[in-house]
């Protein structure tokens, strides 16, 4: 069985949108959404900036008990996907018993842990909220969609670190593919900006503590230094082709192509080779049906720190072929993001979607002096016109865990 999976919604929690216009319109227009840390005091961290979602209000998707019952990660989560699903119109269409979640997250509900953590230490343990480990645990997101849209197939968290949302919407694509599942809603949220996660990434060297919006996130930029954590959550519904076509649904395109490995190298550092990523690019690109002839946008991994951007122009070059490399057009979103982490690869799935669609590549911003050890052509501050075929978006994360995704147009 080799059935066929295409997107047929989306929804948007991003730092430069709450929806997918709005987050679309922001990349391509190369808006920044990267300032100073508001949701906590970072007077004594040296990273001060972040890409914080802004203007969210849960209480246009949970009643006001569920929002005090939700960690924040899961409260993007829920709002994007049900964007994703109201405009799929896949409720009501689907048998509940063929309708699954697929929902990445690198880290889950660690505001709350961080929370109730204060309170046990200051106040005791008959303090500690007896929905402590229901709102903190990583597996929440998925079940709390399943939840709200009856989805009674397969329900499942993706925990791969920064290619969470890259393996959740990989499996989702497995599930439709060999019969699991008619549709999955499937994608990727995070919200870690709080003292804890910055105090861990500050002291193992893995943020920028430049303080500087327009000098801090810097992809395939020589002055690179570190990462700018970001927060969101991005739905997608994937369904099977024919059931889609059958119903009229609207198709953003078909996810044609997966690839998933491991480096089995070292727990944060990437494989000095890239051997898994190279080869995680080479499987996707095998089930894509790349040619020679594709016209390639790369939605790079793109982190901003000095060894993943060098690495990861080794890995594209050793997957795609030096002049084939060089013909692609790549960038990193995560200049105007910051880094999502469980969320990255779904914000990136949606805007390879989004450049298939409008054939607009989103650039790579504050890109003003460009590495010479990543020199490909990174789409650089403007975001340029080209008639892509296949859109790739990489995703590598802490454990060696590497994901690819292939989309094309239907």
């Amino acid at each position: 069985m080799n059935r066929r999976a295409v997107v047929t919604g989306m929804g948007a929690v991003t730092p430069v949108g709450n929806n997918v216009k709005e987050t679309w319109e922001s990349l391509i227009s190369g808006k920044n959404g990267i300032a100073p840390i508001t949701l906590f005091d970072t007077a004594n961290y040296k990273a001060k900036l972040g890409a914080e979602v802004k203007n969210f209000e849960p209480k246009d998707y949970l009643e006001v008990n569920d929002i005090l019952r939700t960690d924040r990660y899961a409260q993007f989560a829920v709002a994007a996907a049900q964007q994703a699903v109201e405009e799929s119109g896949i409720e009501g269409n689907i048998e509940p018993e063929r309708f699954a979640v697929q929902f990445g997250t690198g880290i889950g509900g660690i505001g709350t842990f961080e929370r109730e953590h204060t309170k046990l230490l200051e106040r005791g343990p008959r303090r500690v909220s007896s929905l402590f480990v229901p709102m903190m645990i990583a597996n929440m997101a998925a079940g709390m969609i399943a939840i709200r849209h009856d989805c009674r197939g397969s329900a499942q968290p993706s925990v791969t670190a920064c290619a969470s949302g890259s393996n959740a919407i990989g499996e989702a694509l497995r599930m439709i593919r060999h019969g699991y599942a008619d549709a999955v809603i499937t994608g990727g949220t995070e919200a870690a900006i709080n003292a804890s996660a910055i105090a861990g990434f500050v002291n193992m060297q893995a943020l920028t503590v430049s303080e500087d919006v327009n000098a801090a996130s810097l992809p395939f930029d020589k002055r690179r230094a570190g990462f700018v954590i970001g927060e969101g959550g991005v739905a997608l519904v994937l369904e099977e082709y024919e059931h889609a076509k059958a119903r009229g649904a609207k198709i953003y395109g078909e996810v044609c192509g997966y690839g998933s490995t491991c480096d089995a190298y070292h727990i944060t550092a990437p494989h000095p080779e890239g051997r898994g990523g190279a080869r995680a690019m080479e499987d996707a690109m095998r089930e894509a049906n790349y040619n020679s002839g594709d016209i390639v946008y790369i939605n790079a991994h793109g982190t901003g720190t000095p060894m993943n951007d060098a690495i990861e122009t080794m890995v594209i070059k050793k997957a795609m072929g030096e002049e084939a490399a060089y013909k692609a057009y790549v960038s990193s979103t995560k200049s105007m993001t910051g880094h999502m982490l469980g969320a990255a690869g779904a914000v990136e799935a949606l805007a390879c979607l989004m450049a298939l669609n409008e054939g607009i590549i989103p650039p790579t911003i504050n890109l003003n002096e460009q590495d010479p050890k990543c020199d490909l052509n990174c789409v650089p501050n403007k975001a340029v016109k080209a008639d892509i075929t296949l859109a790739l978006s990489n995703s590598l994360g802490f454990g060696g865990h590497n994901a690819c995704l292939a989309f094309r147009k239907v």
